[in-house]
């Protein structure tokens, strides 16, 4: 893979002071299904956030209610679209176990659940230019996974692309299909989205349990990063 960049726009900083993101590049990847072990860490994660969270009281959450004020803020109505992090706890919360997908899917649910943050991870394996966060200026197309329409986010709106692809809308709301991670993905960019009032030292930590869950269940080597204000771009090389 070409040794694309990979970073955060500083109207993205300037709107939202104190967001960084955690960044955890990966190369020489398996994506295995998950073994007995790992989906147990996904429970465990999800009996977490019911230790923590209610249904009455979620949205009221500090690290909810962080992603719906953002939401907000580009113009979308948090009741109509939520985070990732926000939909994945109201699934954790009604008690039906989550699906188990693949190690690396399941590995950022882990994650995700854990720190009560937005985390995922991109194949990086298709990429043939480099990838930014970035307001949207309306032109950007966008097919989400699981479906075929053609959609172009709202200007202002916050959007993760490669050009003019949009590989997540809304920042942490859906993903396309462009960079999904599939079985044979053997190349991701992990990330994990910090507002305040998470702090950059929880998005480090959130990072090493990636890692570290990673290196035990899919192999490969790492690297890993913060983008912040101060610091908004890093390479994706190996």
């Amino acid at each position: 893979m070409s040794a694309y960049a990979y970073s955060i726009d500083a109207e993205v900083f300037r709107k939202y002071p104190g967001y960084v993101r955690g960044v955890v590049i990966a190369h020489g990847l398996a994506n295995p299904p998950s073994p007995p072990e790992l989906v147990q860490l996904l429970r465990d994660a999800e009996a977490s956030v019911r230790d923590r969270l209610t249904v009455e009281g979620i949205a009221e959450a500090p690290r909810i209610r962080a992603w719906r004020e953002a939401y907000r803020a580009f113009g979308a109505k948090p009741a109509e679209y939520r985070s990732s992090i926000e939909a994945l706890s109201r699934r954790a919360l009604k008690g039906d176990p989550l699906p188990s997908f693949s190690a690396l899917v399941d590995i950022g649910n882990i994650v995700s659940l854990r720190h009560l943050v937005p985390a995922g991870a991109h194949s990086i394996d298709v990429l043939k230019s480099d990838i930014v966060l970035r307001p949207a200026t309306g032109h950007e197309e966008f097919v989400a996974f699981g479906s075929e329409k053609l959609e172009h986010p709202l200007p202002g709106e916050i959007v993760f692309v490669e050009g003019d692809t949009v590989l997540t809308r809304r920042w942490t709301w859906r993903q396309a299909k462009h960079t999904l991670v599939e079985p044979g993905t053997t190349a991701i960019v992990f990330n994990v989205d910090c507002l305040l009032p998470v702090m950059a030292d929880e998005a480090a930590q959130a990072c090493g349990e990636a890692e570290e869950l990673m290196a035990r269940f899919c192999g490969g080597r790492y690297r890993s990063g913060l983008l912040s204000a101060a610091a908004p771009r890093i390479e994706l090389s190996a």
